[in-house]
């Protein structure tokens, strides 16, 4: 059975508060039509702080979409290593015992994908496979934990490796004037989060099951609107409704495994908003504080998008489980869609794995493939992860 081990999250120094947000807000729109709508909208998301990937300043410019996608390339480039050999130490494997890379992000974009340069520069075997997911938006998160968990069924004792990256703040858009954007101004932070699978051994969350669910009718209600300026978000006021369909769905999955979705030990929830947590508590007919991970990431990093559900999933872990535990992680994004698993909570005391013979990435002829790296001999980054032992 594969796990999800404890996740590595990662934000930028640079941070925006509420009265920051609301006050810029004024400033910049006081001309709005709608202002006192979209200042009331962000008063109550209950963001407290949110990280930004360069300092407000430069946040609030607009150099353009080439020349911000470059800005995501490079400090992608420059903040992901440090994460990664985090999760990885985290997970007790190293680079060369994945066997999978799975990389979601929906605010930059390469071709090929940062999976290949990862491949080439951290000392992942060359016949690692990589699956990037780039339209997911905050779906990806839990998207990328089925998908890993699927390529664990398919492909037993599998070890992979997950990495969301998220720079919500270079689709800042100052002259988008849509009331959804200007949201979005006040929800969306920025973060990497990382996490390993492994399938064998490992302590975290041992997936029992999976499931997708898309809403149908809605694939216009989250979604880009691409120009020549880049991303621009759009929102559709209906969203926070979409939860009395996607409850069932959850329900659906549990009923699967013999479980009841109202009645579990831990939820990992993707935080899109208060409205969404509290429609879908109210659906599951479990207490507020059963969100109580996801309503933290929410007030202070806002909306980190995919990476969301990596750091509530961080805060269980520094809480701790029993073993045993069951529990739910969800993430909801475009399309409608849901991506949801079910897991027990496993410790570590269970047999380690290591790489095995008859790798299922083995060729007829193996390739040679270079000696591993001495990752600690590099020039150490500036951009250090930051210590999670406290929320």
């Amino acid at each position: 059975m594969a796990v999800l081990c404890r996740p590595a999250v990662w934000v930028p120094e640079n941070t925006i508060s509420m009265e920051e947000t609301l006050a810029l807000a004024r400033r910049l729109h006081a001309g709005h039509k709608r202002l006192p709508l979209v200042l009331r909208m962000i008063r109550n998301t209950g963001v407290a702080k949110r990280h930004l990937v360069q300092p407000l300043p430069v946040t609030l410019t607009h150099p353009g979409f080439e020349a911000r996608n470059r800005f995501y390339v490079r400090e992608a480039r420059a903040r992901v290593p440090d994460v990664v050999r985090e999760a990885l130490s985290a997970a007790e494997v190293t680079a060369r015992d994945i066997d999978t890379i799975v990389f979601v992000s929906c605010t930059g974009f390469t071709m090929p994908p940062l999976t290949s340069w990862m491949i080439n520069e951290l000392g992942f075997r060359s016949n690692t496979r990589q699956i990037p997911i780039a339209q997911l938006g905050c779906a990806a998160g839990g998207a990328a934990v089925n998908r890993a968990h699927d390529f664990c069924r398919a492909y037993p004792g599998s070890n992979v490796l997950i990495v969301a990256c998220e720079f919500c703040s270079l689709c800042y858009q100052p002259d988008d004037l849509d009331v959804g954007s200007l949201l979005s101004d006040g929800l969306f932070g920025d973060a990497i989060a990382a996490a390993v699978m492994r399938g064998s051994g490992g302590e975290g969350m041992e997936l029992v099951g999976n499931a997708s669910h898309l809403v149908p009718g809605t694939e216009d209600w989250i979604a880009y609107e691409v120009k020549a300026t880049g991303f621009h978000f759009r929102l559709d006021k209906r969203v926070p409704g979409t939860m009395n369909v996607i409850a069932p769905a959850l329900d659906t999955l549990a009923e699967a495994h013999g479980w009841d979705a109202t009645d579990l030990d831990f939820y990992i929830i993707h935080a899109g908003g208060p409205r969404i947590l509290d429609d879908l508590c109210s659906h599951l007919k479990v207490p507020p504080n059963a969100f109580r991970h996801s309503r933290a990431t929410l007030t202070e990093y806002g909306n980190i998008a995919s990476a969301v559900v990596f750091e509530a999933l961080r805060r269980q872990f520094a809480e701790g489980l029993p073993p045993g535990a069951r529990g739910l992680l969800a993430g909801f994004g475009p399309g409608i869609t849901a991506e949801s698993s079910l897991g027990t909570w496993v410790h570590s005391d269970r047999v380690r794995s290591g790489r095995r013979t008859g790798n299922v990435d083995a060729l007829p002829v193996q390739l040679p493939v270079p000696p591993e790296p001495d990752l600690h001999s590099e020039t150490p980054s500036p951009y250090k992860p930051r210590n999670r032992g406290s929320a």
